[in-house]
């Protein structure tokens, strides 16, 4: 079992150098780090191993770790259960009645909080991954020491089991209701974070669907953050173009609502002016006026069956690693244009 002291001669540095890296300090030289990271990865070394390795005594402690997305709250993400929140009440709900208890960490995309899921993982049993939280080469280096579980990860990661939803078709839905229900010609599309699959895939089927018909358009505005204040932003700079889109989808219910407030902020008319829609399904965009027209995704499934298969790994289930993939399903209400009831009281 690789040490620090394995890790510090390989890469031809000290151990404190080692634990610098690990901690993600900012006195580490860029090329030190690299070589220091890819060896922890070529190793597979993670701290608190050794204590790890001594004893094969569960810790009856399993991890979910998440990056942080978006700066500034407001009522949708104070008040609201959002994507991670229903991940995390499924899990909750597939530890209830064991002895087992879920320690929670999240942090912003990059090594310092990658470091602390290194040093978290030495401390539990399995560990769920949210979206990409670790970098392929450092998630496998992860799996070969502990059972790991992704959830929302990049399709084809298959050394590593995956629990997804199928975002393409979801999306794909979406795109060509807005294209042949309602004749919509000038779309826009809010996108999400550059590092969450989800955003991406979603990002690539809308702007596919909609350019296969040749009389349609779509104006993306990339790099979102998730959160309603973003969509807001995005709507802004949709606002300043010379044609403003007759429809504008969201990788996410939160940026479609703020995008919905904000052309409402500036006097536009949802659906009257534009439609909106988002993706996921959750209950504030069910009560917004117009109620949301979006791509529901089984959050409870979603972190359920992730929960599920991480016990089976450490039980000792030795099948290859496997992704499943979880329908969606195209949920019609008014901001798309379409005619439905009022949205409920709050």
């Amino acid at each position: 079992m690789p040490t620090v002291y394995d890790v510090a001669r390989l890469a031809g540095v000290s151990t404190a150098t080692v634990s610098r890296v690990m901690r993600g300090s900012d006195l580490v030289r860029p090329d030190t780090r690299e070589r220091v990271l890819a060896v922890i990865d070529e190793v597979g070394f993670i701290p608190d191993a050794s204590a790890q390795g001594l004893s094969r005594r569960r810790k009856e402690i399993i991890g979910l770790v998440a990056l942080e997305r978006g700066v500034t709250e407001t009522d949708i993400e104070r008040d609201g259960l959002l994507f991670v929140d229903q991940i995390v009440h499924a899990v909750e709900a597939v530890l209830r009645g064991t002895e087992c208890s879920l320690l929670l960490s999240f942090g912003p995309s990059g090594e310092a909080f990658r470091s602390r899921v290194r040093a978290l993982s030495g401390k539990v049993d399995g560990l769920l991954v949210v979206e990409d939280a670790m970098p392929p080469a450092q998630l496998r280096a992860l799996a070969r020491r502990l059972p790991v579980v992704a959830i929302a990860a990049a399709p084809g990661e298959g050394a590593v089991d995956a629990i997804r939803v199928d975002n393409a078709e979801g999306t794909r839905a979406i795109a060509a209701h807005l294209v042949t229900a309602h004749g919509y010609r000038r779309l826009g599309f809010v996108g999400g974070p550059a590092d969450a699959p989800d955003a991406v895939e979603r990002l690539a089927a809308f702007a596919a669907t909609v350019r296969s018909h040749p009389e349609c358009t779509v104006d993306v505005v990339p790099g979102g953050d998730f959160s309603e204040a973003s969509g807001r932003t995005a709507a802004r700079v949709l606002l300043g173009r010379e044609a403003v889109p007759e429809a504008i989808a969201s990788a996410n219910d939160q940026m479609a609502i703020g995008v919905m407030r904000e052309l409402q902020r500036s006097g536009i008319g949802v659906p009257g002016d534009v439609a909106v829609t988002g993706f996921d399904d959750i209950f504030p965009g069910r009560v917004v006026d117009p109620p949301l027209t979006t791509v529901a995704q089984p959050f409870r499934e979603l972190g359920a069956r992730a929960a599920g298969r991480l016990f089976e790994r450490i039980r000792g289930s030795e099948v290859a690693p496997r992704a499943d993939v979880l329908p969606t399903e195209l949920v019609i209400r008014r901001s798309c244009g379409c005619p439905g009831s009022p949205a409920p009281a709050s």
